[in-house]
């Protein structure tokens, strides 16, 4: 491919820290989400979704992931169309009352990850 042809492509990296107010209801509202998308209990992805409820139980960050849609942010820009997104969550460490807390330059070299068009957290998500 040409210059040309490969600059219209564009990565666009987007880091958010967000506190959890309400594990239960990002649980629960995470869990309603498996279940529209996986359907009845006990059809043949049955453990693929026990799976993923077990994991949105456990973990805020995983609740998040299944929940966030790269699509969501770009889906009504005019003349962009997503070509691939990856994306995941973690629980952090993190004083507000730090300064230096946010630290976009401490990066752990993730940037040059290729992305795999997978969603994320380990969680599965149809977006």
């Amino acid at each position: 491919m040409s210059t040309s042809e490969t600059s219209r492509f564009v990565r666009l990296r987007v880091e958010m820290l967000l506190e959890i107010t309400d594990s239960a209801a990002l649980s629960g509202t995470a869990l309603e989400s498996i279940a529209v998308e996986y359907g009845e209990p006990g059809g043949e992805s049955a453990e693929e979704r026990m799976l993923a409820e077990d994991a949105v139980r456990e973990d805020g960050a995983e609740a998040l992931a299944s929940l966030v849609d790269p699509f969501d942010l770009v889906g009504e820009v005019p003349g962009v169309e997503l070509a691939q997104a990856s994306w995941s969550s973690e629980i952090v460490d993190y004083d507000p009352d730090d300064p230096d807390a946010w630290d976009l330059d401490d990066e752990d070299g993730e940037e040059d990850e290729e992305d795999d068009g997978e969603g994320g957290g380990g969680v599965p998500h149809n977006g």
